[in-house]
């Protein structure tokens, strides 16, 4: 008895492996609703394959670094160096040896409901999640350079897993913790990826909240950065005590 394209459909969503028989006779089915599941099929069976691959790739940082010994290696990561307002915050993320997110790339690359989603699966699977916050105060105080090492550090101090080997994302920390610092890191290492996750959806969820407080200004939208709409909100209404007065053209307003 032929199968319905429903039943095909519901069949195909439990078959994982390329080589599966049904898989084999569904491409050898003449209509064309069941060809347009096949290829539905094979779409997601390459993404996740991909997915899967690229998760291999980016975890060679952390094995390396596990065959050297090491155990507990946090990834640490940055959000909010070059907005106008809102704090730089950093993530510091120790993930078991068996963690497995595929899809986990840079948070920039991510949807904000995919960022949601691992955000969560990583807080409930990790080790151990750090956040380091520096206000906009401070960023005017002491740079935003240092204003991100100092968030950096404060995301190690608040892990409750001291880490014994570090991955940054293109910094160099004053610490006596052997370190490593990786160009383009959040794209190259699931830990860094997985802090740059965490810090993105913690900085966004700020901004947010800010927003509700002062709305005329967009910050859930442009999250603080100089967009055509908050440079206008900017020279309209002023600066707040979020903004960083030592940035252009907040600066010029003061």
């Amino acid at each position: 008895m032929t199968l319905s394209s429903k039943e095909i459909k519901m069949k195909l969503e439990n078959i994982t492996s390329i080589n599966d028989p049904f898989l084999k006779e569904c491409k050898e089915d003449t209509r064309k609703t069941v060809q347009q599941l096949v290829n539905r099929w094979m779409k997601q069976y390459e993404k996740d394959e991909s997915d899967r691959n690229l998760f291999l790739t980016m975890s060679e940082y952390e094995g390396k670094a596990r065959q050297l010994g090491y155990q507990f290696i946090a990834g640490i990561d940055e959000v909010g160096r070059g907005p106008l307002a809102g704090p730089v915050v950093s993530s510091a993320v120790i993930l078991p040896e068996d963690f497995y997110l595929p899809g986990l790339t840079d948070s920039k690359k991510l949807s904000e409901k995919k960022r949601e989603e691992f955000f969560h699966f990583i807080n409930e699977n990790a080790l151990a999640v750090g956040i380091g916050i520096i206000s906009s105060e401070v960023i005017d105080e002491v740079n935003i350079y240092e204003a991100t090492k100092l968030a950096m550090t404060e995301a190690i101090k608040n892990l409750t897993i001291k880490p014994d080997y570090l991955l940054l994302d293109a910094m160099e920390l004053q610490v006596s913790i052997p370190q490593q610092a990786i160009i383009k890191g959040d794209a190259k290492s699931v830990s860094i990826a997985a802090s740059s996750c965490i810090a993105k959806v913690t900085r966004d969820r700020m901004m947010q909240d800010l927003a509700k407080d002062y709305p005329e200004y967009g910050f859930d939208k442009h999250m603080g950065y100089g967009t055509k709409a908050h440079l206008e909100a900017l020279y309209k209404y002023g600066p707040i005590q979020q903004h960083r007065k030592s940035f252009a053209p907040v600066k010029n307003l003061v």
